[in-house]
């Protein structure tokens, strides 16, 4: 018997209020394979008022206590992880070792970075007579999306929980088996009652509740530009901290004495991960305008090499996007960079030669792209690749901060110096030089409308965090 159709509130895991069956659909298929139930505002009532009654007695146990319990979690999270992997490979058609070695792999990753940064979190210090102290915000609202489920789901819990929250989590309704696998990991951890509660559902009925419900404390949301505003607006009549993680259109610049071969195919494949659906993704390449024909021909080389197939078939490196509405989106806009003018390099529109159904896209490279053209000022969320040109480093620049977004940004280049300075003036959270291996330790969230806010470590538990001053304290 699965929890598919139920809640995780209070310890326990109940039925909705009022059921409300949504499909899950697989996208290699397109067709529905389970069904959760949607929640309404009498669940997440419930949800927010266990949740309440939990932080008066969470929120005063010790570091010790606290990280007694994140080891639980992570002893529980790894007797899960295969059913974690395949349930994300189905959910969201992502390649079974791609989900085994990437999807399942951060939400272990995350936990044990916030266990090491709990273990070193100064919570309290003295600066003459004052002391100044950390404490827990109180009952958190956690909106996740569906492109990196247990990314954002354990960068979220496990630093509220190391700061001593408790909270609410509303997973996508898109790819939410995952996250009920994820209580299921929570319930196996012996968490008290009321600390983790789980309510599914869509932004609308579920979300938006959280985000101006007077008992949540704080929201932490990520996902669209377009719903995070939505999220703020709610949240603005409580005065609540909202944290946003938002979109990204990442600009990545190959510098001139960078190996243009690798940089290329290490882009495209950077760019075309999860099949394009990573808000950091770089999607827009900026090559020395003398030499784009080559950077076209080792685009499309890197793009034609990648095998787009099912999840579950050896030697796939691209599975579906998620769903019918992505899609479209990207078919859309594919053709839209048709119209304006782009060189299609390689892809197009339609699916994969072989592939007659599934939400399955072309690996798609785009060159001579002009700055105004939608294809390099909209987030696609799918394997879209934009080549632009750049006649000089401050050109480079100009181009690469000429955006709404800010999310994250990537240099290539062989004089570490040069790619420093370049790195330094650009307006984004996250500054990938030379592409590094990923870092849990390293700040994640974005500047203007990529958000607010840092996750990650440290950085995530900070989040979670009121800062309160006992003045007259005296010295210890």
């Amino acid at each position: 018997m699965t929890h598919h159709l139920q809640f995780y509130i209070d310890g326990a895991w109940v039925d909705p209020i009022t059921p409300n069956p949504i499909e899950v659909i697989d996208p290699s298929t397109e067709r529905p394979y389970t069904s959760i139930s949607g929640g309404a505002a009498a669940d997440v009532d419930r949800a927010v008022a266990a949740a309440q009654v939990a932080f008066e007695t969470f929120s005063q146990t010790s570091r010790a206590d606290r990280l007694a319990l994140l080891r639980r979690l992570l002893d529980a999270y790894n007797a899960r992880y295969e059913d974690i992997a395949q349930a994300v490979s189905q959910e969201m058609g992502a390649p079974i070792e791609f989900a085994r070695g990437s999807q399942a792999y951060v939400g272990r990753a995350h936990l044990e970075a916030t266990i090491e940064a709990l273990e070193a979190f100064t919570f309290d210090e003295t600066r003459g007579s004052t002391r100044v102290v950390k404490e827990p915000i109180g009952v958190v609202g956690l909106i996740t999306p569906w492109n990196w489920p247990l990314n954002q789901i354990m960068c979220k819990v496990a630093p509220a929980l190391a700061a001593g929250c408790t909270m609410v989590l509303k997973p996508s309704e898109i790819a939410p088996i995952s996250g009920i696998i994820f209580a299921e990991v929570i319930d196996a951890a012996a968490l008290p009652k009321g600390v983790f509660n789980l309510v599914n559902g869509t932004g609308p009925d579920v979300g938006q509740i959280m985000a101006g419900h007077p008992g949540i404390d704080m929201v932490s949301f990520t996902g669209s530009t377009r719903a995070g505003i939505i999220v703020a607006k709610t949240a603005a009549d409580t005065v609540k901290r909202v944290s946003q993680e938002l979109g990204g259109k990442s600009a990545n610049i190959i510098l001139p004495d960078a190996d243009l071969e690798s940089a290329v195919r290490k882009g495209v494949d950077a760019c075309f991960g999860n099949s394009g659906q990573s808000c950091d993704a770089p999607t827009r390449m900026f090559v020395p305008a003398d030499r784009e024909t080559e950077a076209l021909a080792f685009a499309k080389a890197a793009a034609e090499a990648l095998r787009v197939g099912p999840p579950l078939d050896a030697g796939t490196d691209l599975g579906p996007v998620v769903s019918q509405t992505q899609y479209d989106k990207i078919q859309g806009m594919i053709e839209a960079g048709i119209a304006e003018g782009a060189t299609l390099v390689t892809g197009g529109l339609g699916r994969p030669e072989g592939l007659d159904h599934g939400y399955y896209v072309k690996p798609t490279v785009f060159g001579h792209v002009k700055p105004d053209m939608r294809i390099s000022r909209e987030e696609i969320f799918g394997p879209v690749l934009s080549i632009l040109s750049y006649t000089d480093e401050a050109d480079a620049i100009r181009l690469a901060n000429d955006t709404v977004y800010g999310l994250a940004a990537y240099v290539q280049g062989g004089d570490l110096a040069a790619a420093r300075r370049v790195a330094g003036r650009l307006r984004a959270g996250l500054v990938n030089i030379n592409y590094p291996d990923w870092d849990t330790r390293a700040p994640f969230g974005g500047y203007k409308q990529s958000g607010n806010g840092r996750e990650y470590a440290d950085f995530g538990i900070h989040d979670f965090v009121e800062t309160k001053g006992i003045a007259g304290y005296g010295e210890d």
